[in-house]
């Protein structure tokens, strides 16, 4: 059975496992590691039988959030695991009274948008070159939050 839960320290190793495969750019654990003692963000990871198996991050300023990232362990993609995990942040920043919600996304990334976009959330602009390895446009997306 899979449960959402916040990230802990001790979760860094698998999830630096699903981040390297997932990302041409991966964060470092160091980065996780800083992110993870801030009192302004909020990851969460989904598991099954102690194993990650996918996690998302959000950074929150006064009541907006900001997604920072979200990945499935590939062997476990289109099992609705992206969408557990958004889901599952929405309700907690509505619980925590974030009413905005903010994110990018690779402008090729087609079933991450679909994602988004199933979870309400709308394009509402372009950051040319945003994304590295390779260049990359980034479709910005915003939902107001209403659970």
């Amino acid at each position: 059975m899979q449960i959402v839960r916040q990230m802990e320290v001790d979760d860094l190793k698998q999830v630096m496992i699903i981040e390297n495969a997932n990302f041409s750019m991966p964060w470092t654990e160091k980065g996780f590691l800083t992110f993870l003692l801030r009192h302004d963000t909020l990851f969460l990871v989904a598991e099954e039988e102690a194993e990650i198996l996918g996690y998302i991050g959000v950074i929150t300023v006064l009541d907006e959030g900001d997604i920072t990232n979200v990945a499935v362990k590939q062997s476990r993609q289109r099992e609705g695991l992206g969408n557990l995990l958004v889901s599952s942040l929405l309700r907690l920043a509505d619980e925590l009274g974030i009413k905005t919600m903010h994110l990018e996304v690779r402008a090729s990334n087609e079933q991450a948008l679909s994602l988004y976009k199933r979870n309400g959330f709308e394009a509402i602009g372009t950051r040319h070159n945003y994304y590295e390895s390779p260049t990359e446009d980034a479709i910005t997306m915003y939902q107001k939050i209403s659970i």
